[in-house]
């Protein structure tokens, strides 16, 4: 618990607070009679934390942006994937507590529990030392311009981008083919390749097929581009 309250930069007032965040439901069921609570109330009360701090943060650092744009931009923030990283970046699955079954099958691993567990500690800073002692870690550990970069990069469509270019002369045909993919079933890795005319152009690799073809088209633009 120490070791987790350094890398958050905040020392718990009640470690109560951290100790629930940090319980998912099958550790809590497997010890009902210790009247232990899952962090699934901290993980609903910290999804709305978040909201707020990343809509504030949008609002006062994009003044010119619309509404439209500040939405997609704080879903894209505020999404499973990002708060997957920021588990990983806080080796958060190390002190999660679960239940045996739970633990057999990868849960220290699944981004949905990671991702949970991240909302849950937030909401956890949020009760111990307010909105600000909240907003501190979030901004830290979530809301920065090298994130934003990474949210504007999953948003573009490399695989149209790549489509229209080619396709400026005539006869190009571009075709996709996973060419391999790695890790257990719950946080497998695909392998995508993307060829022209039946030509191989570039390779990406992501955590769903999709990704990895947005990834190889991405490769692609910029091995064109250099060419």
């Amino acid at each position: 618990m120490q070791e987790l309250e350094k890398k958050l930069n905040y020392q718990f007032r009640n470690p109560a607070f951290l100790s629930e965040a940090l319980s998912h439901s099958s550790y809590a069921n497997e010890h009902r009679g210790a009247h232990l609570r899952s962090n699934e109330r901290l993980e609903f009360l910290g999804d709305s934390v978040l909201g707020f701090v990343t809509a504030e943060f949008l609002f006062a650092n994009h003044p010119d942006l619309p509404e439209g744009d500040l939405t997609r931009i704080r879903a894209a923030l505020v999404c499973e994937q990002s708060l997957y990283e920021v588990a990983q970046k806080l080796n958060l699955g190390r002190y999660l507590k679960l239940g045996k079954g739970e633990e057999a099958g990868g849960g220290r691993q699944r981004t949905s529990i990671l991702a949970d567990a991240t909302e849950a500690v937030f909401a956890a800073v949020y009760l111990d030392g307010g909105i600000t002692a909240a907003s501190a870690i979030i901004h830290r550990c979530l809301l920065d311009a090298e994130r934003e970069e990474v949210v504007e990069e999953r948003r573009r469509d490399y695989k149209t981008a790549l489509q229209e270019l080619v396709q400026r002369q005539a006869d190009q045909v571009l075709t996709y083919r996973m060419i391999g993919e790695a890790g257990p079933d719950h946080a497998k890795t695909f392998q995508a390749e993307v060829l022209l005319n039946g030509k191989p152009l570039g390779q990406g690799s992501g955590h769903s097929k999709k990704e990895a073809e947005q990834a190889a088209a991405s490769a692609a633009l910029k091995c064109l581009s250099e060419s």
